[in-house]
């Protein structure tokens, strides 16, 4: 359990009080109180108040807040303030500041603004971590660690070219391995010793480009790229593991996270996930963000640690400050979304921020405490409603879990490796395909794991891995067996093209998931933007019939024991398949060789569904979404109304108790706009 010292729904969020002079902090745990906050995390940007010098602490004003916070019975979530580090550090070490990109030293500023392999700054970030593991490890308030803070910076320094050149050493062992997986004889890049080696970037095999209104790396070399952006992610993790390591040697029962941030590209958040006590992360959409959009980043963060509940450490109570149009939340949104993160297994709902800055660039980020400075305003009334509800919940929900018979696979190598491609289209967006296949999903309000390629499929019925272009080792394998098992697997163009290193597997397209998926392809076709294909059913497909559009890349397969349920409608391959059927002893495959639009993708995944007997819990209206949760004998149904008007909703055989009004509910039932019901029932064993 997250707050396994308090079991209750952890409700607070950020909260700058040296931000502020002291008078107002007795004010601050008033509101706090009444709103029902019961947990702050403090100080995540303080590292030059903490440490004014290299050789002087003052600790002295976070003591008070400790303290504060203890007699006010509130937790806290303490961070060790190193995502920013102080100027004094940058300018008496400047070899502590990264080098961007484009070949740039940065000035000292912002924040996260320190090389990952900086010795210094991991000499001063550790030390400070141990020295606060030290001084507050008995303090009562201490429940939760938060080190640093929305880790995210790439560095080409000198330093990080030579640990490059080590990290590289420890995966190939030889200069011979590795020019045979970079594949450099094309272009003359052979290299001789491991000091011929650089960092790709703009200077060398990096550049961007501009399409479609939006920035966009590209490589000459995919491979050194590809373990570039992986010796990154694991650059920035040491950083973080070093500090954990000081704090558990102190704190061992304490629970240790940092912020990750949903679909976040530069690093691999499943490699970050097993080191990590418990996944926190901070979610903020847009205004018009799909809902499905944010599930399925909730649910990617469950499963980051195999369905293990995590903790929403940051949302806005309202208005965020950094997006192009920093719209309101609606009266409603800001509890509904709450809701729907708890929906997807969320076991704490926190907020950036608790009282609104007065300067700089978050001053215009929402809080709940609005520079008004009192609780008389709308902001303030729902989260005070919020915590209260949660509240009475209690420990209810606390560590129950979701109960999903469909996968989708997510993977952050396959991600670069897809979008560093030099062909075959530009457009291709890696997440942007895996949220088409989610959504079909969360339409029908059936529940969703996402998991990483490795990952045990027995537990599932059906696994999805959309654009599944590399196949790590073992991985075809598994997936193999899970279908002969009895299970469905469903995969897409530009899939088993590459292995680990981004080498294509020779032998025809789709390289080691040919034999599963009974097709080879010959040539991959990519549409320009005006252009369409039609995928044209040879019979009716359960809801599948007729014809339907489909874009941007066409493969061109032929069938090797799979049968054609679709084929292409025009071009000079028309009649070639466009959807297939393979039966592999007790399962199937299926592979999707073009983009389609959503209706075909929603009706393939209902007719699966509906073979393989997943279905959701409740047939609810369109903008309606359910989820459940399982503790022991109990399940509670989540009922969550993203409409703008109230719905009718038949429950079926579904009935219990509403744990938001304590109403015992069944049959025909309304559900306000924007309202949630929370049905517990005791299941049959």
């Amino acid at each position: 359990m997250i707050n396994s010292k308090r079991p209750v729904f952890f409700y607070g969020g950020d909260y700058n009080p040296d931000q502020w002079p002291e008078e107002i902090w007795q004010e601050d745990m008033r509101l706090f109180k009444l709103a029902g906050v019961n947990i702050i995390t403090v100080p995540v940007f303080s590292w030059a108040k903490l440490q004014p010098s290299e050789d002087t602490y003052d600790f002295g004003w976070l003591d008070k807040v400790m303290d504060l916070a203890r007699d006010n019975g509130i937790s806290v979530c303490l961070a060790t303030s190193t995502a920013a580090q102080p100027a004094w550090m940058s300018k008496k070490y400047p070899e502590i500041l990264p080098v961007d990109v484009e070949g740039r030293k940065r000035a000292h500023g912002a924040r996260v603004n320190f090389c990952p392999n900086s010795k210094v700054y991991r000499k001063f970030s550790t030390a400070l971590a141990e020295k606060m593991a030290i001084r507050y490890k008995e303090h009562p308030a201490l429940a939760v660690w938060h080190v640093a803070n929305e880790y995210g910076t790439y560095c080409y320094c000198e330093h990080c070219a030579e640990e490059f050149r080590n990290w590289l050493k420890a995966r190939y062992g030889t200069i011979e391995e590795l020019n045979r997986v970079w594949n450099m004889n094309f272009w003359g890049h052979t290299v001789y010793e491991w000091d011929e080696i650089v960092p790709p970037s703009y200077l060398n095999e990096m550049g961007r480009d501009v399409f479609l209104g939006y920035p966009r790396d590209f490589t000459c070399f995919q491979g050194i790229s590809l373990d570039y952006n992986r010796f990154m992610s694991d650059s920035s993790l040491e950083c973080y593991k070093r500090e954990y390591a000081v704090i558990k040697a102190v704190t061992p029962d304490i629970p240790i996270t940092t912020n990750l941030m949903g679909t976040f590209k530069p690093f691999d958040y499943f490699k970050w996930a097993e080191h990590l006590d418990v996944v926190s992360w901070d979610n903020y959409p847009a205004m018009k963000e799909p809902e499905s959009n944010i599930a399925m980043r909730h649910d990617l963060m469950r499963g980051l640690k195999d369905g293990q509940s995590f903790m929403l450490m940051e949302q806005t109570p309202s208005q965020q400050n950094w997006q192009p149009y920093n719209s309101l939340k609606r009266p409603g949104v800001m509890r509904l979304w709450s809701y729907q993160s708890i929906a997807h297994g969320a076991d704490t709902i926190m907020f950036f921020q608790l009282r609104r800055s007065f300067g700089a660039c978050e001053k215009y980020h929402g809080a709940l405490i609005e520079h008004a400075g009192h609780e008389n305003t709308r902001v303030f009334r729902e989260c005070a409603q919020l915590g209260k509800e949660l509240a009475a919940l209690g420990d209810k929900i606390l560590d129950s879990r979701l109960d999903s018979k469909v996968a989708i696979v997510f993977d952050w190598d396959n991600w670069w490796a897809v979008e560093f491609s030099s062909g075959p289209s530009r457009e291709l967006k890696y997440v942007e395909q895996v949220e088409k296949y989610y959504k079909a999903f969360h339409d029908m309000n059936i529940s969703v794991d996402m998991v990483k390629p490795n990952a045990d499929f027995s537990k599932y019925k059906l696994v999805v891995a959309p654009v599944l272009y590399m196949i790590k080792p073992g991985v075809a394998k598994s997936i193999e067996n899970f279908v002969k098992n009895g299970g469905v697997f469903v995969t897409t163009f530009f899939s088993g093209i590459v292995n680990e290193n981004d080498l294509v597997t020779l032998g025809g397209y789709p390289g080691e998931l040919r034999k599963t998926l009974g097709i080879w392809s010959e040539e991959i076709d990519a549409l320009l933007q005006d252009m369409k294909n039609q995928i044209v059913m040879k019979e009716p497909v359960g809801d599948l019939q007729g014809e339907y559009s489909c874009r941007m890349l066409c493969d061109l397969i032929h069938l090797e024991g799979a049968k054609a349920l679709a084929v292409f409608g025009s071009d000079f391959y028309a009649g070639m398949p466009a959807l297939t059927e393979n039966e592999v002893e007790k399962g199937k495959a299926y592979y999707i060789s073009s983009d389609p639009e959503e209706s075909f993708i929603k009706n393939l995944m209902k007719y699966i569904c509906d073979n393989a007997a997943i279905k959701a819990p409740v047939e609810a209206p369109e903008g309606v979404e359910v989820t459940q949760r399982f503790k022991e004998e109990k399940s509670f149904t989540f009922l969550l109304n993203h409409n703008n008007h109230a719905v009718n909703i038949n429950l079926g055989d579904l009935d219990g108790l509403d744990l938001l009004t304590q109403r015992d509910i069944r049959g025909q039932i309304s559900l306000e706009a924007k309202g949630v019901i929370i049905m517990e029932r005791t299941e049959k064993q």
